[in-house]
Order: C-alpha cells, then sequence, then structure tokens
C-alpha cells in the first residue's frame, strides 16, 4: 500500500530527564522547515489551553499534595485527548508535519515503570485515545544519569513534581524506554543523547530519511 502522502507525519520524542528532547525538537524543525515542509511544534502534557492547565496541575501540584501513580495516568491521557482533537489530528490532516516533545510512551514509563500502574490498563487506554494516530517514528534519547543530572539541575525555574524524584525512578524510567525501544523497533528508534546537540541532531535526522522518502524528497 502506498503511504498517504497529502497526510502529515507524526514524530515524537521521548526519553528521560534532561536528555534534550525540546532542543532537538526545534533543530528538526528547522531543518524540516528547510525543506519547505510545515511543522508543528507541541509538547505533552500540554499543547492546548486544556491540556497545559492540566500539565500545570500535574506537574506542579499545591505543596504538600501528590498524585496517585493512577491519576497521574488520567490526567495525561485526559490532556492528550483534547490535544489530538484540538492540534495533533487538524494538523496532520492539513499535511503538516507534528514534532512532540514526549506524547503516550511517557504515560506507559512513567507511570508504569516507575509508578507502577498496570501496563495492560495503560495500553488499552492508549489505545482508546490515539485510535489511528500513533506516531509515524519515535525518537528515543537516552543518556546515563550523570551526564543528565547537570542539565535537570541548570534548568531555569522551580523543577517539576517528576525531576525531583529519586535517582532509581530516574534509572527504571531509562531501562523502561530502552526496552521500549527493543519491544517496537519498526516506530521506534534509540539515539545517544550523551553526545553532542548537533551530532544527535545529525543522527535524528538520518532516521527522518525514510519519512521525506516517503513524501517523495530526500534528506
Amino acid at each position: 500500500m502506498m503511504a498517504d502522502i497529502s497526510r502529515g507525519r507524526f514524530i515524537t520524542l521521548e526519553g528521560g530527564e534532561g536528555t534534550g528532547k525540546s532542543t532537538l525538537q526545534h533543530a528538526l524543525a528547522e531543518r524540516l522547515a528547510a525543506n519547505g515542509i510545515e511543522v508543528v511544534e507541541t509538547r505533552e502534557p500540554g499543547g492546548t489551553p486544556l491540556a497545559e492547565s492540566v500539565r500545570e496541575l500535574a506537574l506542579h501540584p499545591p505543596r504538600s499534595e501528590a498524585w496517585s501513580p493512577m491519576a497521574e495516568a488520567l490526567l495525561m491521557n485526559a490532556a492528550r485527548s483534547d490535544h489530538l482533537d484540538k492540534l495533533i489530528r487538524p494538523a496532520l490532516a492539513a499535511g503538516k508535519w507534528v514534532i512532540c516533545d514526549r506524547f503516550a510512551d511517557s504515560t506507559r514509563v512513567y507511570q508504569s515503570v516507575g509508578a507502577g500502574v498496570p501496563m495492560d490498563f495503560l495500553k488499552a487506554m492508549e489505545r482508546s485515545v490515539l485510535a489511528q494516530d500513533v506516531p509515524d517514528l519515535t525518537l528515543v534519547l537516552d543518556a546515563p544519569l550523570d551526564a543528565t543530572a547537570g542539565r535537570r539541575k541548570s534548568r531555569p525555574g522551580a523543577s517539576d513534581a517528576f525531576e525531583v524524584r529519586p535517582d532509581d525512578f530516574h534509572q527504571a524510567v531509562r531501562t523502561g524506554f530502552i526496552e521500549l525501544v527493543r519491544t517496537e523497533p519498526a516506530r521506534c528508534r534509540l539515539l545517544d543523547a550523551s553526545r553532542p546537540a548537533d551530532e544527535v541532531a545529525d543522527a535524528a535526522w538520518t532516521e527522518l530519511d525514510r519519512l521525506l522518502a516517503a513524501r517523495g524528497q530526500g534528506a
């Protein structure tokens, strides 16, 4: 079956805290734009006014309060449903490419591997929320914790509810993302995020080449 070149392509960036997803997102968007492709950059949780409100609740709950892992999973999927309906699906239908900083795989990893929500439950909810809108390509950025700790600490503003969790949580998240790539190799690619940002961008661009080829453009 030939690829539908009228529809945009959906790219997601995944990985632990401080792996450089936002930096890579901007670099890829610039390169795609230089190839004449209109790009929408977005993030999760977030991307729409309602989803951004959920982001604030999930990442910065009132002092002394904390969400349960199950509540976190439900919040993320509520925000994702709104994000898909109001931004991602319309953009793809209009032929735009969407690059999203985190998506459903983060919910799988953070709320199951790191927090204990049953994976079967998360996948069932994911199927209902996403329907056919599974990413065309997921780039998983990976780096050792000692390489990302400094990046996390240097970020402006207060740390969020996930960043402040202990190292064993972040190691479990890292392991979870590596396992994701192992189990879904057709969609997911692992990138060494400990390298300089320009090298990571070059490696990611190589992975985008097959999507450009399906559109009839070379990288």
